[in-house]
């Protein structure tokens, strides 16, 4: 069983003056120092032509877990994200894929980014796995939980910045 992440944003900007700050090297940086956590880094970042790739890498602090997570994590909660960004049409479409280090599954999503009325809508679908019998779906209740918080709050970052 997957548990299913739902987050919508809004931003007054259009959608190709939101996306270039999103995808925006430095952007991505300021984003990690700010929002990412322990040891947050930009592990890569590749654009070709008008596609973007990017790997993150967040830490959360153990002692911030909850104890399910922390009976399987032992020690801090290290995510490994990687983010595409292409465009399509008149929008944007990307896909997000992340493991956590210690925990036997996987975060996998897309990204929709489109004008919208007034500026412009980022809509975000994914699903987490946990593969842990018994407490794979408590872990997982407890990751899509975190990342909607992430979202949210990278969301708002971004807003005051474009």
């Amino acid at each position: 069983m997957a548990s299913r992440i739902e987050h919508r944003a809004e931003f007054t900007a259009p959608a190709a003056t939101v996306h270039a700050r999103l995808v925006d090297r430095a952007f991505l940086e300021e984003r990690l120092r700010v929002l990412g956590g322990k040891d947050a880094a930009l592990v890569s970042y590749t654009e070709t032509g008008g596609a973007v790739e990017y790997r993150l890498r967040q830490g959360i602090d153990a002692a911030r877990l909850p104890s399910i997570v922390r009976s399987l994590v032992k020690g801090d909660l290290v995510v490994e994200r990687t983010e595409t960004w292409r465009p399509d049409g008149d929008a944007f479409a990307g896909t997000t894929a992340a493991s956590v280090a210690g925990v036997p599954g996987e975060i996998k999503g897309t990204y929709r980014l489109a004008d919208a009325a007034g500026g412009s809508a980022l809509r975000t679908d994914a699903e987490v796995k946990v593969r842990v019998p018994l407490i794979g779906g408590k872990i997982e209740s407890v990751i899509a939980e975190q990342v909607r918080r992430l979202l949210a709050s990278e969301a708002e970052f971004a807003a005051t910045r474009v």
